[in-house]
């Protein structure tokens, strides 16, 4: 009898083991679709009328949308580090555009002590897989296999300067892992394939994943393909060859987006993968980028430069077809991601988890400053940084280096039309002084590459 409970109580410790295993639900794969210059407006589900894009409609229809919804700078590496380390860029040296290639032109370096989405993602065993545009640093040590993606097959740079030649400044900076590769085609088509046989591949997986696909479009040069565009023209008659272009540039990239998601479904991970998709910064108004109500666009820090389309979509988490009125920036990206993934986030984070929001539930705004800024060079900056600072409604806004510093009440003022810094002297200092000690803890952080 004692040699039978020796034998019988381990397995059936081993029994209960297994069968908590098996009611444990998986750990969901997520999927940030991030856009290149997609202003809030340029999809149809936003009411805009000249263009049709049934497939980020789609994630609106099936998912959330965010009506507040910000990059956290009105260029690009900035909001891809805060993505990245759901940190203020310049907290982790990516105040400005990172261009390796061009040290003149170059006003960031991405920390080495920056934990990464990937990164921090890797304790619950999770792949992580970057298709597209990376542009946070060209040489080593800061790749993306380098700062913990499984796989990346994409774009080292800030932008091509040909969607079909996918060149920059002569440099082919087209990887796959560290290996140089040369693909033919749009980019756009490219980086759609590439993200369609990642998902063939994770089909076959039972591990969860994360993919980032970034795509460039719509970024400069415009260049949309020929059937594209001439597929806007018959169906738009009047419209201007300029807004012609970028429409067929944005269509072409909302069918990509479509074939991602026929993919999820044709190999059944579409129920458990969160898909969140957005912009990088507001849309380029000399493109004819459509903003929204919002003033300005790219390169402004001015409400039509920082938001940005905001859809998430999970299925069963998600209720479909609603919208949320919570501030949402792409640095609370990461710490969501991660307790998703049954993981605390580190201290030091600058975002704030909106898992709760995305289950429908009740989550008040958090009590925060939000800052933005962008570093750059040329006559227009002379490598100081234009910066905006956000208090609940009131907004401190220097969008111009040598012009005097705004202020504006969002609620009552929501297209930035009356500059209330004199009126408002109070409000006024507080939010400078707030603007200023922003600027103090990045002050540590170095933001140029060692002298070699």
């Amino acid at each position: 009898m004692r040699a039978a409970k020796r034998y019988f109580l381990p397995l059936l410790a081993c029994a209960f083991a297994l069968h908590a295993a098996a009611a444990e639900p998986p750990k969901p794969n997520i999927i940030v679709i991030l856009c290149d210059d997609l202003g809030r407006g340029d999809y149809s589900a936003f009411g805009t009328k000249d263009i049709r894009t049934p497939n980020v409609d789609r994630l609106c229809r099936e998912g959330l949308t965010f009506d507040n919804f910000y990059a956290n700078s009105c260029v690009c590496s900035p909001s891809r580090a805060a993505l990245m380390s759901g940190c203020f860029p310049n907290r982790v040296g990516v105040g400005g555009m990172i261009r390796e290639e061009d040290p003149d032109g170059n006003w960031g370096w991405l920390s080495p002590n920056a934990k990464l989405f990937p990164q921090l993602l890797k304790p619950a065993g999770c792949h992580s897989a970057i298709v597209g545009k990376w542009n946070l640093g060209i040489n080593s040590p800061n790749t993306p296999t380098e700062r913990g993606f499984d796989l990346f097959d994409g774009f080292l740079g800030d932008m091509m300067e040909d969607y079909w030649t996918h060149l920059r400044h002569g440099l082919n900076l087209m990887r796959h892992n560290r290996e140089t590769v040369s693909p033919e085609g749009h980019a756009t088509d490219i980086f759609t394939d590439w993200a369609c046989r990642y998902l063939d591949e994770r089909g076959k997986s039972k591990e969860p994943f994360f993919l980032y696909l970034a795509y460039n479009a719509p970024h400069d040069p415009i260049q949309p393909k020929p059937e594209w565009l001439a597929k806007v023209k018959a169906r738009e008659p009047g419209i201007s060859e300029k807004r012609a272009k970028l429409v067929a540039l944005i269509e072409h990239l909302d069918d990509g987006v479509g074939k991602v998601l026929a993919k999820l479904d044709e190999t059944g991970l579409a129920k458990n993968t969160l898909v969140l998709f957005s912009s990088d910064n507001g849309g380029v108004l000399g493109n004819e980028a459509n903003n929204g109500p919002w003033r300005s666009g790219k390169t402004h820090m001015y409400e039509g430069g920082l938001r940005v389309p905001g859809v998430v979509r999970w299925p069963d988490h998600i209720a479909p077809g609603t919208h949320s009125n919570r501030i949402v920036l792409l640095m609370d990206v990461l710490p969501t991601a991660m307790e998703m993934a049954g993981l605390t986030p580190p201290a030091g984070l600058d975002g704030v988890s909106f898992l709760p929001t995305l289950r429908g539930e009740a989550q008040p705004e958090p009590v925060r400053d939000l800052y933005f800024m962008w570093r750059e060079g040329g006559l227009a900056h002379q490598g100081a940084s234009t910066e905006a600072l956000r208090q609940g409604d009131w907004k401190l806004v220097r969008d111009n280096v040598f012009a005097p510093i705004e202020l504006y009440n969002l609620k009552d003022d929501p297209q930035e039309t009356t500059d209330l810094a004199n009126k408002e002297k109070s409000t006024f200092r507080n939010l400078s002084l707030a603007m200023r000690r922003q600027v103090q803890r990045a002050g540590s952080v170095p933001w140029q590459p060692p002298e070699k």
